[in-house]
């Protein structure tokens, strides 16, 4: 029997990633990147049996386009084009109307860039993204996965700001979140470790990466979340600030910084980059740290802390915890990082199982520490958002 695929794409406004994922066993075939769109550098690379390939693409008009349709002709050469079943996109914002995975037509696309408004950079490259891949593939059943959409379980308590109710009604100023398909899919995992029904299991998920979150999942649905209307909101990042208070914009507006000064700042300047004065890279930081940088323990510090702090927060909506799920880049990898948090936690009795810690990075789950007083455990769990977007795909398929 021959193998069925998913072509996967995350578009972005310069960029354009795709996979082509066997829709049984979540393994891809070949994965690649489209980068520096609308640049002279502008190239499309691909990973294949172990292989990269590398080629510019020049300096066309439409680069998605171009990108897709050199997509074609690679699937194309590799004999996989009567095999792909169906494509997925990562779409970053649903808004209020998408809760779920839908199969895109033309009144979905225009929705999704409609959107463009909550998510400027993301929504309008998603919708070329997508217009690309419906021109190439015409006959393709295409699916939209939105990674808001697994929050909108979230009760008004949790979602509302305490801001006029008139800008909610007008203007869908709310709470959002982001990194849903991961925390959806850690959560699921996390559930057959414990041997639990997910729909009984109760846990805290922690995406840390370049962007990080934290997400209350009780009873496998979702009620509280770190990020908010934008991904600015919540922990400190890699470049971007977290929660600050607003009138520091003001103050800097009257002193004479401009609102795109501001913005840059707090999404380009701050976070990791900002504290350390080094990189936004956990790496090295904690290289930096480890040769007696200050400044790079501080931005350790603030970032552990943060993190801390909100996984603390979240006991309060789920009561009982039966789970706490490191995942991402650096919550899979960053082991002074975990273990900083969790003695943190150590509070609700948390004890690092330290043979765990140090085994379950690189692509390895495990247990990493466990609370005897709460009768629950932290782990390590690695994303796999592509083959969220294949299962959902294939499940409206059928």
């Amino acid at each position: 029997m021959s193998s069925s695929y998913v072509l996967v794409v995350n578009s972005g406004s310069s960029s354009l990633k795709f996979a082509v994922i066997d829709a049984q066993s979540g393994e891809a075939i070949v994965s690649g990147l489209g980068e520096c769109f609308g640049l002279p550098e502008a190239a499309i690379s691909w990973k294949y049996q172990g292989e990269k390939t590398e080629e510019m693409i020049g300096y066309p008009d439409n680069h998605h386009q171009h990108a897709v349709d050199r997509i074609v002709k690679l699937i194309d050469a590799l004999g996989l084009s009567d095999q792909i079943i169906a494509a997925g996109h990562r779409i970053v914002h649903g808004g209020e109307k998408f809760t779920s995975t839908v199969r895109i037509n033309e009144q979905v696309v225009d929705e999704i860039e409609q959107l463009a408004e909550l998510a400027p950079l993301h929504n309008l490259a998603h919708g070329k993204g997508i217009r690309a891949a419906m021109k190439a593939f015409p006959s393709l059943p295409q699916f939209a996965v939105f990674d808001t959409a697994f929050h909108q379980t979230m009760p008004p308590k949790a979602y509302r700001y305490a801001i006029p109710t008139e800008l909610y009604d007008q203007y869908a100023i709310r709470r959002y979140g982001f990194h849903g398909t991961s925390h959806y899919y850690v959560s699921r995992e996390a559930a057959k470790m414990l041997d639990k029904d997910v729909n009984a299991t109760n846990v805290i998920s922690v995406h840390l990466g370049n962007g990080a979150s934290v997400c209350a999942i009780r009873d496998g649905q979702c009620v509280d979340t770190s990020m908010g209307f934008t991904p600015q909101a919540g922990l400190m990042m890699g470049t971007r600030c977290g929660d600050i208070d607003p009138a520091v914009i003001e103050f800097l507006l009257k002193k004479g910084w401009t609102q795109e000064q501001v913005f840059d700042m707090l999404y380009k300047k701050s976070g990791f980059l900002g504290v350390s004065g080094l990189t936004s890279d956990a790496r090295g930081v904690l290289e930096a740290m480890e040769q007696g940088n200050e400044d790079a323990k501080l931005a350790f510090e603030v970032f552990t802390y943060r993190v801390a702090k909100y996984i603390a927060s979240y006991m309060i909506p789920l009561q009982r915890v039966d789970a706490i799920i490191f995942t991402g880049g650096i919550g899979e990898n960053a082991l002074p990082i975990r273990r900083e948090i969790l003695n943190a936690l150590r509070v609700f009795g948390f004890v690092e199982d330290e043979a765990g810690n140090e085994a379950a990075r690189f692509g390895h789950s495990g247990v990493i520490a466990r609370s005897e007083m709460h009768n629950t455990v932290a782990m390590v769990i690695p994303t796999n958002e592509e083959l969220v977007i294949v299962q959902q795909s294939v499940a409206l398929l059928d």
